[in-house]
């Protein structure tokens, strides 16, 4: 077989099995949530897996068949890519994340859907584990095409994201694997080989011209509003931030919150979507205009308290807090959104609509993510507005693996240094039930405060409540008496009630608006007093404030005071305070069992015999679990750097896998030599810590730089790091293939096994320790090959 021929399709196959992850991700994003970007990773490392132990068991006779299977294969791997997703949106196997804890048969079909999802991924690896087996002697070439090709799968899903909708993204991958099976086609059963090609041709072009009709969740946003009268989908486009979608109807109404003494309407032409989920309602303002319905909500609340000059809108969303403050007479307004592709939507293809708003000559737009907008920006504002936290009736939790670097402490701390004397920061969250989200907002404005040297940081607080919404106000300078005598009248023109300000009577908190648990208000004292901190251990729910190291600001769950909570509520509500992360640990929980049942299990069929049972153990569960916590880590720090979560899993993603390949071509260079294997874990080990403690300075120093500087940093700091993790692998295949043979299915297997839950385990580490302790762990990982006392044979 000519190996040039044969690396070139390793790596186109490698390509489209990484490319076909991502797509799955968005595919998943859409019609349910994005939690499940951990369940697609993880079923894709058990194809692996399982692939290699069936090569195990089968070794022989897939070897003596290996002319014909790998065509086969690869060419089936194509055919499957570009079907499942049809499969998989039938009604027999279609699953609701809402519904996995009130119809335990949608627990049956998620289990369906893993192993839907899992025959692709099956087949290629099984293609791609056989020519491991096969060409032992070359696993560093062979495992450097790999690598190669998956890194540059990571780009080509990238582009096509660009071009094509998720549900498109199948049929254009699926070309991939059946070229590579193309290039491999034996000289013998040649037109069996050829009708199977133009089969699978056949069912890639079919699939390309007729894409699969997505089903959304009944329970997304977008779901319940296309319910509504003469609902339609005005516009789509897409890119990887996700589906945007446009939806217009007469009957559109937007009132967070709204004052019941308003006699404005509320109606809005379209509202805006992505992935499903609100985005945002596309304002009526017009440059006549002189009040907006957030006038009448509790979100004026920083406008009425004094004149603003100059605003930052941080999320801007579709305008319509810029559209406020332009309704205010602000002069000065920068807005700030990641998401370009809606910013050029609204501006270009609906400035009718917005009455041209992002065209206004004092408007300034940046598409970048707030926080790293905040580090690199050196000027001062009078106001700055947060987007609202929560949502009307509350999202059960959905977002509690959602990192949001703008509401941690270090977000405030920043924002706090950029206000000008006697400016503000202002946020409104819903109210939900139990209270979770403002207080949580509340703890962390105080302990900033606190942290900020402020004796009385009541001093510095302003809060009032609708029936719904409650709006807070974070001051530079200590609150003065023009500012407390506004929010007074303020409150009472518009039935609004105070909770946090100078000289309040408790009579006052509820004169307008009952509250349903009155303790609320005790939480608010306790939160502002010098027992906070008792509060926060005592509280039936995590609301101490999130942090970089551990943004997860929606995430409440506290595991030991489940049963309580189970018996005021009802253990059947209990996964609806926080579906999001309970999802992730019910996917470790599946896939845990799913990998040992198809990876472990079977492996006990052929034995294992001879010696170093434990160090084989040990070295491929390490190099597993600590590449995989690795490029977690990396993803979720580079996020900030960029500014883009798309651009940061793309350049890390890409990096490490293009290095690795390089170090494992190199990895012939450490088989068989112990003392060299050892240097290059203790090195790895070091750069680990080292990292935990310098790569946040570096690149807070380094973050003002442009796009092609950074990604240079980024490959800088990468490099040799994963040059280095991409030895251990083939170099200790190679080894126990020389050494003792019997053992090269288990620790295939055991790699496979760890590397399937590693994805889950890393991701409820970094929820319950933070993200510093998920990369000192795989340094840890790591120390257990350099350690285990395993010598060769």
């Amino acid at each position: 077989m000519n190996k040039q021929k044969l690396l070139f399709s390793i790596a186109l196959l490698s390509a489209a099995i990484i490319a076909f992850q991502l797509a799955l991700m968005q595919i998943l994003s859409i019609v349910q949530w994005y939690h499940f970007a951990y369940m697609v990773i993880s079923v894709a490392l058990l194809g692996f897996g399982a692939a290699g132990t069936v090569l195990a068991i089968f070794k022989k006779t897939l070897i003596n068949r290996i002319d014909i299977l790998l065509p086969l294969l690869m060419i089936s791997t194509g055919i499957i890519i570009a079907l499942v997703t049809d499969v998989s949106q039938m009604s027999f196997i279609r699953f609701d994340s809402y519904l996995l804890f009130a119809e335990y048969s949608h627990t049956g079909k998620l289990l369906l859907t893993y192993l839907l999802f899992f025959l692709p991924f099956f087949l290629g690896a099984l293609a791609i584990g056989l020519i491991f087996v096969k060409y032992v002697d070359n696993i560093g070439k062979i495992y450097f095409a790999n690598l190669f090709g998956s890194g540059a799968g990571g780009m080509i899903a990238l582009c096509l994201i660009w071009l094509f909708f998720p549900k498109q993204l199948p049929a254009f991958i699926a070309i991939l694997p059946v070229i590579a099976g193309v290039l491999l086609l034996p000289v013998t059963k040649r037109f069996f080989f050829i009708g199977f090609t133009i089969l699978a041709a056949s069912v890639i072009v079919w699939k390309c011209f007729n894409p699969p009709q997505l089903i959304l969740s009944e329970y997304k946003d977008i779901s319940k509003t296309l319910l509504l009268p003469e609902a339609k989908i005005t516009s789509e486009k897409t890119s990887p931030y996700g589906v945007i979608q446009t939806v217009s109807s007469p009957v559109l109404r937007y009132a967070p919150g709204m004052s019941l003494t308003a006699q404005t309407t509320a109606q809005i032409k379209m509202a805006a979507f992505i992935n499903g989920e609100w985005f945002g309602a596309v304002t009526e303002w017009k440059r006549t205009d002189t009040s907006l319905i957030l006038d009448y909500t509790t979100a004026a609340l920083p406008y009425i308290m004094a004149n603003r000059n100059k605003v930052l809108v941080l999320r801007s969303g579709t305008g319509i807090d810029v559209a406020h403050a332009i309704s205010r007479g602000v002069k000065y307004i920068t807005a700030v959104e990641p998401n370009s592709i809606i910013i050029s939507t609204l501006r270009d293809e609906f400035s009718r609509e917005t009455d041209s708003l992002f065209f206004h000559p004092g408007v300034s737009i940046h598409t970048i993510e707030p926080r790293t907008f905040l580090m690199m920006d050196t000027s001062h504002y009078d106001l700055i507005t947060l987007p609202m936290v929560g949502t009307f009736g509350g999202s059960s939790g959905l977002y509690a693996l959602q990192e949001q670097f703008y509401l941690t402490k270090e977000g405030f701390h920043e924002m706090w240094r950029k206000l000008n004397a006697g400016g503000v920061i202002s946020i409104t969250s819903w109210m939900d039930y139990p209270v979770r989200n403002p207080l949580k907002i509340l703890a962390t404005i105080a302990e900033v405060l606190k942290e900020s040297g402020l004796q009385n940081p009541k001093e510095h607080i302003a809060a009032i409540r609708s029936w719904g919404t409650i709006t807070f106000v974070m001051t530079r300078s200590p609150l003065q008496q023009a500012e407390i005598i506004n929010i007074r009248n303020f409150s009472e023109e518009m039935m609004f009630d105070p909770v946090i300000l100078p000289k309040l009577d408790s009579g006052e908190r509820t004169r307008n608006n009952q509250f349903q648990d009155e303790r609320f208000f005790d939480y608010v004292d306790q939160i502002l007093s010098s027992e906070s901190s008792r509060f926060y251990e005592d509280y039936d729910f995590n609301i101490k404030p999130a942090t970089d190291n551990k943004p997860y600001f929606s995430q409440y769950i506290k595991w030991g005071n489940l049963e309580r909570l189970g018996e005021f509520f009802g253990n059947r509500s209990l996964p609806f305070f926080e579906i999001g992360y309970l999802l992730v640990i019910i996917t470790l929980i599946q896939i845990s069992l799913i990998s040992f049942i198809l990876i472990i299990l079977p492996l006990f069929k052929i034995g294992w015999k001879g010696k170093s049972k434990t160090g084989i153990i040990l070295y491929f569960s390490g190099i597993g679990l600590g590449y995989m916590f690795v490029e977690m880590v990396f993803i979720q720090r580079f996020i900030l750097y960029f500014g883009n979560p798309v651009y940061s899993a793309s350049a890390v993603i890409t990096s490490l896998l293009i290095f690795s390949g390089i170090g494992s071509y190199h990895s012939k260079y450490f088989s068989f030599n112990r003392k060299r294997l050892i240097i290059l874990f203790s090195f790895i080990i070091s750069m680990l810590i080292a990292y935990s403690i310098i790569l946040t300075p570096i690149l807070q120093n380094t973050i003002h730089l442009n796009l092609f500087l950074k990604l240079f940093i980024v490959f800088l700091l990468t490099a040799p790091l994963a040059f280095c993790m991409g030895i251990p692998f083939p170099a200790g295949l190679t080894q126990v293939s020389k050494t003792n043979t019997g053992a090269v299915p288990w620790a295939w297997g055991i790699n496979g096994c760890i590397s399937v839950i590693s994805t889950a385990l890393a991701t409820i580490i970094a929820v319950e320790m933070g993200f510093t302790w998920v990369m000192l762990f795989a340094a840890l990982a790591y120390c257990l090959p350099m350690l285990v006392q395993w010598k060769p044979r």
